[in-house]
C-alpha cells in the first residue's frame, strides 16, 4: 500500500506555479489576484479561506477577502459578486461555500462570470467541461486528476466507482474519467444505488464523496483497489486536543490493508483542491492578459 500524498503533491504543483509568477513579474506584468467572498462566521470557512490566502502567499499571487455579514441578503451578495466580475484587478474569485440557509446558492454560483469562476462551478464551465472542450474545472476532481497522473496510476480501460453524485466533485469526476486521455469505464452511484458492495468490489478505483464517515468499509473492496477519499468530517473526540478529529467517507485503517494506493484524511485530496485553485486562477490570469 502507498499513500496518495497530496501534501507533497500540491507543494509540487505550487512550486511550478510560483515559479511561471516569477517568470510573468519579471516581465513587468503584475501577479494573479484571487478573492473569496466569505459570507458570515463559519469556523470551517474561515480555516478554507485562510489556506487559500495561505497559499496565494505562496504561489505569489496577491490574494483579498470580502468578509460579508450573515444576514445580507440576496441582492447584496449579488452586488458584491457584480463588483469583482467588473474590476479588471481581479483574475478569478471564489464564493465560499455553504452559503446561509436565507440564500439561493445558485442563483450566486450563477451570478459569477464564467472567465473568473476559479472554482469551476459555472454551468458554463461545466458545460464545456462536459464536452471536453476549455473550461475551468472544480478544483476537487482537478486535484484527483493530478494526483493520478502524478502517481503514474492508469485509468485506461479500468472500472471507476464513484460514490455521491454532487455537482461539485462526484458528477465532474465521472464525466472527466470518461474522457480521453483517461479512458475509465465509470459508474457513478448514489443514496439509491442497489447492490452498491458488488459494484465497488469490482471497482479498480473508488472514489468516495458523499460525506459519511467510515463509509466505505474493507469487505466492499477488493484486493488491489485504488481508493480516493473525498470525504471531510468533524467528529467529536475529547482525548482530541481540539475536542474533534477529521475523518474521512473510508475506513482507512481497515481499507488501507486491502488498497494498492490511498489518499489519507486529512492530507489526500484536500490540499490538491488548493492547489487546483491555484492553478485555474493563473491559467484565469493568462487567458485574459494573453499568456502562453
Amino acid at each position: 500500500m502507498e499513500l496518495l500524498d497530496g501534501k507533497k503533491t500540491a507543494a509540487l504543483v505550487q512550486e511550478a506555479i510560483a515559479e511561471e509568477v516569477r517568470q510573468i513579474v519579471a516581465k513587468g506584468h503584475r501577479p494573479p489576484h484571487l478573492v473569496a467572498i466569505l459570507v458570515g462566521n463559519n469556523g470551517a470557512s474561515m480555516t478554507y479561506v485562510n489556506n487559500k490566502v495561505t497559499a496565494c502567499e505562496r504561489v505569489g499571487f496577491a490574494s483579498s477577502v470580502v468578509n460579508l455579514p450573515e444576514d445580507i441578503s440576496q441582492e447584496a451578495l449579488l452586488e458584491e459578486i457584480e463588483k469583482l466580475n467588473k474590476d479588471k484587478s481581479i483574475d478569478g474569485f471564489i464564493v465560499q461555500l455553504p452559503l446561509p440557509k436565507h440564500i439561493n446558492e445558485q442563483e450566486v454560483l450563477l451570478a459569477v462570470n464564467p472567465d473568473k469562476d476559479a472554482d469551476g462551478f459555472h454551468p458554463t464551465n461545466f458545460g464545456r467541461m462536459a464536452l471536453g472542450l476549455d473550461a475551468f474545472i472544480p478544483a476537487t476532481p482537478y486535484g484527483i486528476l493530478e494526483l493520478l497522473t502524478q502517481y503514474k496510476i492508469p485509468t485506461d480501460g479500468k472500472h471507476v466507482v464513484v460514490i455521491g453524485r454532487s455537482d461539485i466533485v462526484g458528477r465532474p469526476i465521472s464525466i472527466l474519467l470518461s474522457q480521453k486521455p483517461w479512458n475509465a469505464t465509470v459508474t457513478l452511484t448514489h443514496s439509491r444505488t442497489q447492490n452498491l458492495s458488488k459494484l465497488t468490489q469490482e471497482a479498480d478505483i473508488i472514489i468516495a464523496a458523499l460525506g459519511i464517515p467510515n463509509f466505505l468499509k474493507a469487505e466492499m473492496v477488493k484486493e488491489g483497489a485504488v481508493i480516493i477519499d473525498v470525504g471531510i468530517t468533524r467528529v467529536a473526540d475529547a482525548s482530541a486536543k481540539k475536542g474533534f478529529r477529521i475523518v474521512g467517507d473510508i475506513d482507512f485503517e481497515q481499507v488501507k490493508q486491502k488498497a494498492s494506493y490511498i489518499t489519507p484524511v486529512p492530507g489526500g485530496v484536500g490540499p490538491m483542491t488548493i492547489a487546483m485553485l491555484m492553478k485555474n486562477t493563473l491559467n484565469a490570469y493568462k487567458r485574459t492578459h494573453k499568456i502562453g
